[in-house]
């Protein structure tokens, strides 16, 4: 049986290691500590990815919210007006009306005011 050698193997390995940690701080780019830290920072990609979903979603809520005060209705009751009403708007699309385009928030507001009194 031939004998395997896997010199290149593993500096193909290594390099491909040192590539994904090139940014890193001292030793946790080039030693040991590298694959340590490199696990470390791909938890938390990980979780920043999920967070991001939730920090936006509070972005459009404040920025909804913002626009509502001075009509003088409030974020869950202005929520439920808009579920009662079947907008089909999700918050990502009423907080970007509610920043370009101001008349046509204030048009959405009216209808969900309306479907709330009905």
């Amino acid at each position: 049986m031939a004998r395997v050698k896997r010199a290149a193997l593993s500096r193909v390995r290594k390099n491909r290691l040192y590539k994904r940690t090139s940014g890193f701080f001292l030793g946790r780019k080039r030693l040991r500590q590298a694959m340590e830290h490199l696990d470390r920072a791909r938890r938390f990609a990980f979780r920043g990815r999920k967070e991001k979903k939730r920090h936006f979603r509070g972005l459009w809520i404040v920025r909804i919210n913002a626009a509502l005060a001075p009509t003088g209705l409030s974020y869950s009751r202005f929520i439920h007006g808009v579920i009662l009403a079947n907008i089909g708007l999700d918050r990502k699309m009423l907080a970007d009306l509610a920043l370009h385009e101001p008349a046509a928030f204030a048009a959405v507001v009216a209808q969900a005011a309306e479907a709330l009194k009905a």
